[in-house]
């Protein structure tokens, strides 16, 4: 064809290189039994000692996926770290806003309620109870 002009051996080599790469975006944080965390624990788990999460903070537990936050009064709240919108891990904890590394939904670790789309729905809240001194999350209902 005389009137188009032929692609350079540069560009041809970096569709190729890119074309399978292309479609791995939305499978990685898509929801389901492809690689996604869990939403919840499948047994109870220890997550330390009592004195860890002061009263007013929260802590992160990127390993189980579970936060925990301490009221004022000591009650403890756990929620699952993994977001509501697309079933990624959240492994990053500012303060008490939890911040979702996929699509930059952000939770507050002391509700679980979402302070920042693309998620809508809060985080699952955990059973959380203090036993012999430890923290212990359980998978609930």
């Amino acid at each position: 064809m005389p009137g188009r002009p032929v692609p350079s051996r540069r560009t041809v080599l970096r569709s190729a290189a890119l074309t399978p790469v292309a479609g791995l975006g939305p499978a990685a944080c898509s929801p389901g039994d492809d690689g996604a965390a869990p939403a919840r624990p499948t047994a109870p788990v220890d997550l330390g000692t009592d004195g860890e999460v002061a009263k007013g903070a929260a802590k992160l537990y990127r390993d189980a996926n579970v936060v925990v936050s301490r009221a004022d009064d000591g009650f403890l709240k756990a929620f699952s770290t993994v977001c509501t919108h697309a079933g990624c891990p959240i492994k990053k904890l500012q303060g008490t806003k939890l911040v979702c590394p996929c699509h930059g939904s952000e939770f507050d670790a002391r509700t679980g309620e979402v302070l920042h789309a693309p998620a809508t729905v809060p985080l699952i809240e955990l059973p959380v109870e203090v036993k012999q001194g430890r923290i212990v999350v359980s998978p609930g209902t």
